[in-house]
């Protein structure tokens, strides 16, 4: 749970007695929760409470604050939170090394929702842009959890260069509220509006000009037949706590809010509890206290020195438009799986700028035209050169000051001084079990075969409609008319983009037999989405590739390509033509520059994680690592059936 609290473990004091007697983390949470009146508490049941099954299982409010922090030197500070898909900051401190912001930001917890808030401390003396000095990672069902009677903790700020630096302390404090006194506080705050009369109940007429404001036709129709719902003790006003029953059974059976009155977001009719959640976010009227601001999608975002309006990411706003984020958005936003949060993927913007001169404009298709390809190519091959070279391991430590919080050192096998030149640095191995398998035992289980950004699609003309906007990608184009089978033609397409700052060695995604590997020869252009999303070339059909077919048994047979792209100078594979691979082996490396995996399976073949399916279905990248779970095959077995022992011929 994050990095260090201020209290000292004395789990080592506890003695083997005591273990039994200690109440179990599950039970230390329901019992600070409340959770033993929950939300179905209305429902008969055979026992007096009902039981938390499961933490994931949680959905609550929880009031995070940030306090203040301890720093090793004097500036103007200020934190930023990133939580889910957005991020908070609070204000700017006075100069100093002991900053305090007293700022809080209520947070929603919901079912299987992130749960790791990132806390990031920004030094603001600069002008452009703030310096990201160090950060902690707390879990907050852990942190609601821990046995402590203490109203706040102290957490180890980290160095993002190197994580076994503490460069700081910081100090916060979280509660969480009663799922049951949400739905409650909420009917107040909402009978407030139509009380008139300040009685605290509603008449028929109040109730009617309620139901009205939440604009749903079929509800206003039956205004009568839903009061007398409320009006328990048929008293003819409906009560808070009537109202608040009313709002969430109609909310099981048939919602009567369609949107939020407040922020206009459509309400999910499948998430129920959730729902009043969000409502009494919207309806909150804070503690008094500073509140940190809110709008911002990344903590880079955030702690910028000059405020961004909310327009500038428009494009993140809502998906549904989210292929522009890559072709015309000034920033690029994934989404990362593991800490389920928006992070905006670093790019030098004299980069961005040029890539859109070339692939997003006719008049860069025509440069391309003209020699602009040869001109990548060379490059290309002179960059690998060059980062071949001894002297090229002088811009190690520049590279890992860039991505300081995107490259973990700690997982890296070798120190820093093993590698003498920067390619040896970029295709750096990593140590034993710092990329787990997801389910090993289980060759019907797909794993990632890269730590990437991914984008999955159910058949190429979904990838084709959400973010492939080349105009002649095909998957005979991409494998070769040679491999190419019509099973693959209508199949399911993964595509992993490699970063600069990822780990660049790529993994068996699938256990099986290495039928072949085919060489296509071709351009080098960036693999970017600002390029993949351009309708003026076709990225993964003209780039240089190796294709490779895996011959497996739950999945049927697996295109695995690597896509070379600018400067890239070589892909690498470290298995042969009949090979037996087991899922996660390695499988080979690309050298320097940003490079793409794309697997491809045979028409249903596989059920794709529906995480993934979901994020690409909104056109936005999913930040995976290698060996978590892919999908799950969908072919069935070959049964071997019993033998019909009627026909059995008995030999001499």
């Amino acid at each position: 749970m994050g990095h260090g609290s201020s209290k000292e473990d004395d789990s080592s004091s506890s003695s083997s007695s005591d273990a039994d007697t200690k109440p179990s983390r599950l039970s230390r949470l329901k019992r600070r929760l409340h959770l033993h009146r929950r939300h179905h508490h209305r429902k008969p049941s055979s026992s007096s409470h009902q039981k938390l099954q499961d933490v994931d299982d949680f959905a609550g409010i929880a009031l995070l604050t940030l306090i203040k922090a301890e720093m090793k030197f004097k500036d103007k500070w200020l934190a930023c939170v990133s939580f889910g898909e957005q991020t908070f900051r609070t204000k700017t401190s006075d100069q100093t090394d002991k900053p305090s912001w007293n700022c809080e930001r209520k947070l929603l917890l919901e079912r299987n929702g992130p749960r790791v808030a990132r806390i990031s401390v920004f030094e603001t003396n600069r002008i452009s842009k703030n310096n990201l000095i160090g950060y902690c990672d707390i879990d907050l069902i852990d942190y609601l959890a821990r046995d402590s009677d203490s109203d706040f903790d102290a957490f180890d700020l980290l160095d993002p260069v190197s994580s076994d630096v503490v460069v700081g302390r910081i100090c916060i404090s979280c509660d969480v509220e009663d799922p049951i006194e949400t739905e409650k506080n909420f009917a107040k705050r909402i009978l407030s509006i139509v009380d008139y009369n300040e009685d605290g109940m509603l008449s028929f007429s109040e109730f009617s000009d309620l139901i009205n404001a939440f604009g749903n036709n079929a509800a206003a129709s039956k205004k009568e037949e839903l009061f007398k719902a409320a009006d328990k003790n048929g008293d003819g006003v409906v009560s808070m706590d009537e109202l608040a029953e009313l709002l969430a059974l109609q909310q099981e059976k048939e919602p009567i809010m369609n949107c939020c009155p407040v922020c206009g977001e459509k309400i999910e009719v499948s998430d129920k509890l959730n729902t009043v959640i969000h409502l009494s976010l919207c309806f909150d009227e804070g503690t008094g206290n500073q509140v940190m601001t809110g709008g911002f999608l990344t903590e880079k975002q955030a702690s910028y020195g000059w405020m961004f309006k909310l327009s500038e990411w428009a494009h993140f706003s809502s998906y549904d438009v989210g292929l522009n984020s890559g072709s015309s958005a000034s920033h690029i936003v994934v989404f990362d799986r593991k800490t389920k949060r928006l992070v905006e993927e670093l790019i030098d913007a004299k980069i961005v700028l040029s890539m859109r001169a070339i692939y997003q404009s006719k008049i860069g298709l025509g440069l391309m035209d003209k020699g602009a390809k040869e001109i990548l190519q060379s490059i290309s091959e002179r960059q690998g050169r060059q980062m071949n070279s001894v002297e090229s391991a002088k811009d190690i430590p520049k590279f890992l000051e860039f991505f300081k919080d995107q490259i973990n050192m700690a997982e890296v096998k070798y120190p820093l001084e093993h590698f003498k030149t920067f390619n040896e640095f970029f295709v750096r191995e990593l140590k034993p079990g710092a990329r787990p398998i997801a389910s090993m035992e289980r060759d019907d289980v797909a794993v990632c075969a890269a730590d990437s950004r991914l984008m999955a699609f159910k058949s190429v003309q979904d990838s084709l409609r959400l973010w492939i906007k080349g105009r002649k990608f095909s998957v005979q184009g991409l494998l070769g008319k040679e491999i190419c089978s019509s099973a693959f033609v209508d199949g399911t397409l993964v595509i992993l983009r490699l970063a600069p700052q990822d780990y660049h060695r790529f993994h068996v995604p699938v256990s099986g037999t290495i039928e072949k590997f085919i060489d296509i020869p071709g351009c080098l252009y960036t693999v970017n989405p600002i390029a993949v999303n351009s309708k003026y070339c076709n990225v993964f059909t003209e780039n240089k590739r190796v294709v490779s077919i895996i011959s497996t048994a739950e999945f049927g047979k697996v295109a695995f390509v690597a896509i070379g792209a600018t400067m890239v100078g070589s892909i690498t594979f470290l298995k042969k033509e009949g090979d037996i691979v087991k899922k996660g082996d390695e499988f080979g490396y690309f050298s320097f520059g940003g490079s793409t995996v794309i697997c491809v399976f045979e028409k249903d073949a596989i059920k794709i994680d529906d995480d993934l399916l979901a994020n690409s279905g909104r056109s936005l990248e999913t930040l995976v690592s290698v060996g978590t779970t892919l999908g799950v095959s969908t072919k069935k077995p070959a049964g071997t059936g019993l033998p019909n022992l009627e026909r059995c011929v008995l030999g001499d």
